[in-house]
């Protein structure tokens, strides 16, 4: 329950960066709710493909019966939904909400693609070339985050805020990814000021308990990493 006769439930998945970050909006707005794990990918649950019929993907957030879809969608749902609840995501003033919103369509649309296609070059060149297009992607937020938001701590300014959420949904991943592919999304020297937001937003009361341990997502990712390696060897031996 969230309080004043508000019923919320989620329907997530553990490893899903774009479920965190709804996991992490309601941890901060100090929300209570009741999660609902979506136990498998192929064979969604009855209740998912009713709430979000359209791309049958979570991220759902249920409020009193009704479905809102899309993790974006949903961290503004509720900062309006619960305005007077905990501290706000989004900026009071038109033109900051416009800034915090562009940064989170750029991590979206853009650093999330590319750190997605370096993980999965097939040869070392790629993967060279892969891990050189992340860091220009990356390091392309840390400038926002030295100009754009003044070097505050977060780019909610001193406080969190929506882009911080935004991209604290890859937290866990962004830990892991060194072990895993050989890369870390925010490495202390390369991008510093994104290396120490990392370290300060992951330590927040808030926010460290929600985000998986590093070895779950790491064992999860090589259980990935074999399922596809074992499909590639099978596209690579078939004939037509």
């Amino acid at each position: 329950m969230a309080g004043g006769g508000d019923d919320l439930k989620l329907i997530g998945l553990w490893s899903s960066p774009f479920v965190l970050r709804v996991q992490l909006a309601l941890s901060l707005k100090g929300l209570r709710y009741e999660y609902i794990e979506e136990e498998a990918l192929v064979n969604k649950s009855e209740l998912l493909l009713k709430s979000n019929p359209v791309h049958k993907k979570v991220p759902v957030l249920i409020h009193n019966g009704k479905p809102v879809c899309e993790s974006r969608v949903i961290l503004q749902y509720i900062d309006e939904a619960f305005a007077g609840t905990g501290p706000s995501l989004l900026p009071a003033d038109p033109y900051q909400r416009a800034v915090a919103r562009f940064w989170a369509a750029y991590i979206d649309d853009t650093m999330l693609p590319i750190w997605n296609k370096s993980s999965m070059g097939k040869t070392e060149e790629e993967m060279a070339e892969g891990k050189k297009q992340s860091l220009a992607a990356t390091e392309v937020l840390e400038g926002a985050l030295r100009e754009s938001f003044k070097g505050k701590p977060f780019f909610g300014g001193d406080s969190t805020g929506y882009v911080d959420v935004v991209l604290g949904g890859v937290l866990a991943w962004a830990r892991a990814s060194e072990e895993l592919y050989g890369n870390n999304p925010f490495d202390p020297e390369q991008t510093p000021l994104l290396a120490a937001w990392s370290e300060r937003f992951g330590a927040l009361e808030a926010v460290e308990p929600v985000v998986p341990e590093v070895s779950r997502v790491v064992e999860f990712g090589k259980m990935l990493q074999a399922r596809l390696a074992v499909a590639a060897a099978l596209g690579a031996g078939a004939s037509y």
